[in-house]
């Protein structure tokens, strides 16, 4: 196994351990489970899981919830399962080996509540892929492309479940076209680095069999002219607050 580094998110609640090397979580998946309206008694599936951290936040803000993560790659199920336990959540997470397009028997269709992914966000023809396989199997669409992704994801839901993406602004419209008439209800939250600067992630919810507009959000400041996170970034990185 690659080397590991000691690591925490939601200011301490939650530690783990994730590759030196390789693809390596940061806010994002923060912000991916604070986006799901996940309630006590309810069930869970992060799809392209890693070590787990979407996970574990959404368990420390859901202490009820039932979390399930699906990854491709053991040697980072390895290192989630030890996080899981780390954090004192055996039995509330599970992480599961397996692919999208052979995913492990107990992962039934129609069967979750919520689905959350962080889909790898370059297209398999955009750039180069990273010379660590398991960074470039995060990062670089393989032989399941965005649309088969979020088919799996939405296959995964049971009725009016909710989907819960977070991925590139500037491929908004290729996420959008993935989910064309799957789902409805569709809202999408930028996230922008800086007031007046670009957005560069995208938070999106949707319901699966819902018909509704799409409506989007003024969007989140994540950082002050200074540097500092703004008191809403801050809410949702350090306080576990989750994105109504």
């Amino acid at each position: 196994m690659d080397e590991v580094s000691e690591d925490a998110l939601l200011d301490g609640r939650v530690k783990f351990r994730q590759p030196v090397d390789g693809y390596r979580a940061a806010i994002d998946p923060v912000f991916l489970a604070a986006a799901v309206p996940a309630k006590d008694g309810q069930s869970v599936l992060d799809v392209g899981s890693g070590v787990g951290a979407a996970s574990l936040c959404l368990a420390a803000r859901v202490p009820g919830a039932r979390l399930f993560g699906l990854e491709a790659q053991p040697p980072l199920v390895a290192l989630a399962r030890e996080n899981i336990a780390m954090n004192g959540m055996t039995g509330r997470v599970e992480s599961l080996i397996g692919s999208l397009q052979a995913p492990p028997p107990r992962l039934a269709p129609g069967s979750f509540h919520h689905v959350m992914t962080n889909p790898p966000y370059q297209a398999l023809d955009e750039g180069r892929a990273s010379p660590h396989p398991g960074k470039a199997m995060a990062n670089q669409e393989g032989e399941v492309d965005l649309a088969a992704w979020m088919r799996f994801a939405i296959n995964m839901l049971q009725p009016k479940g909710t989907l819960v993406v977070v991925y590139r602004a500037d491929r908004l419209d290729d996420l959008l076209a993935a989910l064309n008439r799957r789902v409805g209800e569709i809202v999408i939250l930028p996230l922008w680095p800086k007031a007046g600067r670009p957005a560069k992630r995208v938070l999106l919810r949707a319901r699966k069999g819902v018909s509704s507009p799409v409506t989007l959000l003024p969007g989140m400041i994540l950082h002050e002219e200074d540097g500092r996170y703004s008191a809403s970034a801050d809410a949702v990185l350090r306080h576990g607050a989750a994105l109504a």
